[in-house]
């Protein structure tokens, strides 16, 4: 699988990319009707082309960063799919009860974390040490809450509650508590 850091990083570059080409499309255009002193009149047939050309790179961005996506073709093919570790976890009263003290999991394997709460919406999320979200789901009450996840490198992360669940929820952190091993 695919880090959704490297995701990240290419579709920000793609899309910053065509925004500045639609962006750069606009201040031509409102700079050619604008003139002063001249009667303003843009070529038609090169503003169609331009506009062409940015439907066309518009929608071949879509097409090509949709299987970048990390964990779509996991989703899309769940039922086939069986995890090689699965962890209960239940949040309750503004905290995360895991099954050990710390959750190993080995490079490679695809880790099933279901979630339940027992009282409020809470938020579940994996962390990397930056910061940085790997991914986060949220836990409603009374509903299935999983997550199916492939980790490709070794690492240590935190799990965090990404949804707003009162002002206890803010420190609904456990540090380190995701332990990804090589095996």
């Amino acid at each position: 699988m695919v880090d959704s850091q490297v995701v990240l990083n290419g579709q920000t570059f793609a899309y910053t990319f065509y925004a500045l080409a639609i962006i750069l499309l606009m201040l031509w255009f409102g700079y050619n009707v604008t003139k002063s002193g001249k009667a303003s009149k843009v070529s038609s047939a090169l503003f169609y082309s331009f506009v062409t050309l940015l439907v066309v790179l518009g929608v071949s961005l879509h097409i090509v960063t949709y299987n970048t996506i990390p964990w779509a073709s996991m989703d899309l093919n769940r039922k086939e799919i069986k995890a090689d570790k699965t962890f209960e976890i239940t949040v309750e009263n503004h905290k995360f009860i895991l099954p050990s003290e710390k959750l190993v999991i080995n490079v490679n394997d695809k880790a099933m974390f279901n979630v339940r709460s027992n009282d409020l919406t809470y938020g579940f999320g994996l962390f990397r040490s930056d910061n940085s979200m790997v991914f986060q789901m949220q836990v409603v009450p009374g509903h299935l809450n999983d997550i199916l996840w492939q980790f490709d490198k070794p690492g240590v992360y935190t799990i965090r509650s990404t949804e707003y669940s009162g002002p206890k929820g803010a420190q609904m952190i456990l540090k380190d508590v995701v332990e990804v091993i090589a095996n």
